[in-house]
């Protein structure tokens, strides 16, 4: 059959913008012959071509393929009309002037290589150069020649396997030894489709649109047309990426604010994974830098599995749910189950599996990805059956979830189409996308408010029990008569573990002392020193003795999780006389120097403990001071620690318990500090 192919010249309109015109192609010169004049626009070729599966065999004279010969005999291939339909276009990218491909048309279910053929008489000035822009809607790559001459190729075929790209338009240069003024010019298009392919659409395979053959600026201007389609298709991608990557900087912003809540962190992670999923679709799709292989496995196989159990593991942690335990094992096992599932079934691994086991691989897939949404709506339920309206607030963005990860089916089964307002991809996975981020938003502000809410509450019980703690530590000076105390307490956070009570006995003249330092800081360590000084109270009403006090402090922390402290006491009485027993605690320094004492196991940590014990006497002007490890403990800018040997070294200088205490605070404190000082005087003070 002849066609003839006439050109209208370039219309310069507007602010110069170029266009191109074609009119109907006129009955062919000989056999299956293409008649175009070249101007200075360009047509389509629409054909018909000649058609053929399978490769090529090599030419062992000129090592080419002997298909993409001038001369070979293709009268026996098959014909195809690339001629689209009025207003086709390609149902998932939106390329105008569609046409189906080659399962479509006899070949369902065949992948691999095809060859498409056509021959084209061109009338041209001596000298005029040819672009020829290949087709820009194309499963999967190829190679194309001009008169047996490679002209390039979309994809890399220098592997075994070739590795092809996402469509993408592409311009090719004749060379002048193919346009050299009028004359025959054979195109051959040495086509790769990708086994995966197959399972996407019902008609992929080879051309869904004809190559353009022109001047050069005509076929440029077409080109960049094509690239605003590609681009204006697709454009859904970086704007996803954007709102899930500023929803995720919201979370981990939000999660420095309240470490106590993981679940800041578990979805800051997931929507950084899926900004970086749709970046990285972006960039496969608008660039050749990742092949299709890849690009398939990660987006098919891999991300969804891995955004599965993100989601699952985030709606987990926000309703703080710790039964079924089994739960996030399932969850792992269903991530690992799904991802060769998803792998297998769209033959991504070439052909490792025959048709009918990849059909059975991808029920499996199916089945395991509503598995995996029964999960999630399972921990949905339980979170409204435990929080009720919170749970209910969440059901929206878990069914959004489910509607993005299956809109892929929909589409396919053409329950819901996709949409192209001016040109702009829009389906309803990107529509629930999009939803779902301000769902997640919404969500993320109400647990906002909720942990400020939280926190004001935590400060104000903080404040309370830091009132609370002032209110039962002696005063910073007590004289008694034989006795001057002075005390100093300086928490390293608002509450701290140091306690010490001073307890005069009202008839005998002497006092009781006691002081000790509870494992840990903040509120915790402050509920515990009330709960001893409580004891202490309660415990001296009925005996004075040390011993009998430690014991029954020991008692109260045993059988408390993680409930230890270090504690001594010692009873003064009116001639000076100390008993001091021990628990852990530093020994006291009398008049600069240490006292040497066995040592022992701190409270709490077996019921029958055994505490050292000494008895010792102050005379007139003796001093006494017992101090926390809080000032040994003390640590510098360069890690130095403030030590027992600066502590003795400060000490005979004979310090106030204010002064000790204010030296290794500006040395650096990491612990409480507690200072008590017990100086003997002789008569009344």
């Amino acid at each position: 059959m002849h066609r003839q192919i006439r050109f209208l010249p370039l219309i310069l309109a507007g602010l110069g913008c170029l266009g191109w015109a074609q009119t109907p192609i006129a009955p062919a010169l000989a056999g299956n012959t293409e008649n175009v004049t070249i101007g200075q626009s360009a047509a389509r070729l629409y054909g018909p071509w000649k058609f053929t599966v399978g490769d090529s065999p090599i030419d062992p004279a000129t090592h080419q393929p002997l298909w993409a010969e001038p001369g070979f005999d293709d009268s026996k291939w098959e014909d195809v009309d690339l001629t689209p339909k009025d207003g086709a276009t390609d149902p998932v990218i939106g390329f105008t002037e569609y046409v189906p491909g080659w399962t479509a048309k006899g070949h369902p279910g065949y992948w691999g290589y095809a060859w498409y053929r056509i021959r084209v008489y061109v009338h041209a000035q001596p000298g005029q150069r040819f672009s020829l822009a290949g087709p820009a809607d194309v499963d999967d790559g190829y190679e194309v020649f001009a008169n047996n001459v490679r002209l390039g190729s979309f994809g890399d075929f220098s592997q075994s396997r070739p590795i092809v790209y996402t469509s993408q338009p592409t311009i090719y240069q004749l060379p002048e030894q193919v346009t050299n003024g009028s004359g025959y010019i054979v195109f051959a298009f040495r086509m790769w489709m990708e086994p995966s392919t197959v399972t996407q659409e019902p008609d992929v395979g080879g051309f869904h649109n004809a190559p353009l053959l022109g001047d050069p600026r005509t076929v440029t201007a077409e080109d960049q047309i094509r690239w605003l389609e590609l681009t204006r298709a697709y454009v859904f991608y970086p704007i996803d990426a954007f709102f899930f990557l500023l929803i995720a900087l919201v979370a981990f912003c939000i999660f420095i604010f309240d470490r106590s809540d993981r679940v800041y962190l578990w979805m800051g992670a997931v929507l950084l994974f899926a900004a970086v999923n749709q970046a990285f679709a972006a960039i496969s799709i608008w660039t050749q830098l990742v092949g299709a292989l890849t690009f398939n496995f990660i987006m098919d196989a891999l991300a969804p599995p891995l955004i599965y159990f993100g989601w699952g593991m985030v709606w987990w942690v926000w309703f703080r749910l710790r039964r079924p335990s089994w739960l996030p094992g399932a969850a792992f096992a269903l991530t690992i189950l799904l991802v060769p599932s998803i792998a297998i079934s769209e033959n991504i691994w070439f052909t490792l599996v025959s048709a009918p086991v990849a059909m059975v691989f991808h029920v499996a897939s199916i089945t395991l990805r509503l598995l995996f949404m029964s999960l999630i709506l399972g921990i949905v339920i339980q979170g409204i059956r435990k929080y009720g309206l919170e749970g209910w607030l969440v059901l929206p963005a878990v069914l959004l979830y489910g509607i993005s990860r299956f809109a892929y089916e929909f589409s396919v089964s053409h329950l819901i189409p996709i949409w192209f307002p001016f040109g702009v991809q829009i389906s309803m996975g990107q529509l629930a996308g999009l939803l779902l981020i301000a769902v997640i938003a919404l969500l993320l502000m109400r647990r906002l408010l909720y942990s400020l809410e939280q926190q004001r509450r935590l400060a104000l019980d903080v404040k309370q029990a830091q009132e609370v703690q002032q209110v039962i530590m002696p005063p910073a000076r007590m004289t008694l008569p034989g006795l001057v105390i002075e005390s100093e307490y300086r928490p390293a956070m608002e509450v701290g573990g140091d306690f010490f009570q001073i307890i005069p006995h009202p008839t005998d003249g002497s006092v009781l002392i006691v002081a000790g330092d509870v494992a840990g800081k903040g509120l915790r360590a402050g509920m515990l020193v009330a709960l001893l000084v409580g004891a202490v109270r309660s415990t001296v009403d009925w005996s004075a003795d040390p011993e009998v006090v430690l014991k029954a402090l020991n008692l109260r922390l045993c059988g408390r999780s993680d409930a230890q402290a270090t504690c001594l006491v010692l009873r003064i009485n009116a001639d000076g006389a100390v008993t001091l027993v021990n628990a852990g605690h530093l020994p006291p320094y009398l008049n600069g120097a240490p006292l040497a004492m066995e040592g022992a196991l701190p409270l709490g940590m077996v019921p029958q403990a055994h505490f050292s014990s000494m008895n010792f006497k102050l005379a007139e002007d003796d001093r006494l001071l017992l101090l926390s490890d809080g000032i040994a403990e003390a640590t510098d800018a360069d890690g130095r620690l403030f030590g027992f040997e600066r502590i003795e070294q400060l000490l005979q200088a004979q310090p106030s318990a204010a002064e000790l205490a204010i030296a290794a605070e500006r040395f650096g404190q990491q612990d409480d500090i507690s200072v008590i000082s017990v100086t003997r005087r002789s008569g009344r003070a």
